[in-house]
């Protein structure tokens, strides 16, 4: 099967259509396609936001999840352009999750993210994979993780307040956590990805961590 790479795109232009805390970018280009033939000058714009990392915190001990719950401005402005279908809550149940600063390493994302969110320290970190966010108009990838956590006093309220952030921390067992993600209140990428995963490899992980 043929496979093409990147020295099959010719990139004619770059520019910066905006640079803020994100930053948009304007691509001019050509790529070969299936037929053998060039494409037309194509203009894409592609969203720059960095690099994520998500963590799934799983307590093996007790078979609990520790999930986030946080106000998303994608999610609320979804429902303002759907209001009379849909009555879904901007608040999002979310995992663990922090962007890549220059510098880190994901795992050190992961330990920072897990302290900062929800106030809890990771024993092991176990990969899952990564994947591409929205390749269609984004370059951003998120590496995912399951994390081994002690949930015992763990909750409250985090985040950090220069950021805005406002994080309520949920414990939940691990068969509740299945039961929303088929009632699809976990509704996000990484929350169904990860959780999935778990669902998958359950067993094996739990039997893995227990004898941390």
């Amino acid at each position: 099967m043929q496979q093409f790479k990147c020295k099959d795109v010719t990139l004619i232009k770059k520019e910066t259509g905006y640079s803020g805390f994100f930053t948009i970018n304007k691509y001019t280009l050509q790529h070969r396609m299936f037929s053998g033939a060039q494409t037309r000058v194509l203009h894409r714009e592609c969203f720059e936001r960095g690099h994520a990392v998500g963590v799934l915190a799983y307590d093996p001990w007790k078979d609990r999840l520790i999930l986030l719950e946080q106000f998303r401005i994608g999610a609320y402005v979804n429902e303002l352009e759907n209001s009379s279908s849909s009555d879904n809550s901007p608040w999002l149940l979310e995992i663990i999750a922090g962007i890549v600063e220059p510098g880190e390493s994901c795992q050190e994302v992961a330990h920072r993210e897990a302290l900062e969110e929800a106030g809890c320290q990771l024993l092991a970190l176990e990969p899952i994979g990564d994947f591409l966010s929205s390749p269609g108009g984004t370059s951003e990838t998120t590496q995912l993780y399951c994390g081994c956590v002690k949930s015992d006093g763990i909750g409250g309220i985090h985040g950090l307040e220069e950021e805005g952030e406002d994080i309520r921390v949920w414990v939940v067992d691990f068969k509740e956590a299945v039961q929303w993600l088929k009632q699809g209140r976990l509704n996000n990428a990484s929350a169904m990805i990860a959780l999935q995963w778990l669902m998958l490899n359950h067993d094996s992980i739990k039997n893995k961590w227990l004898s941390l």
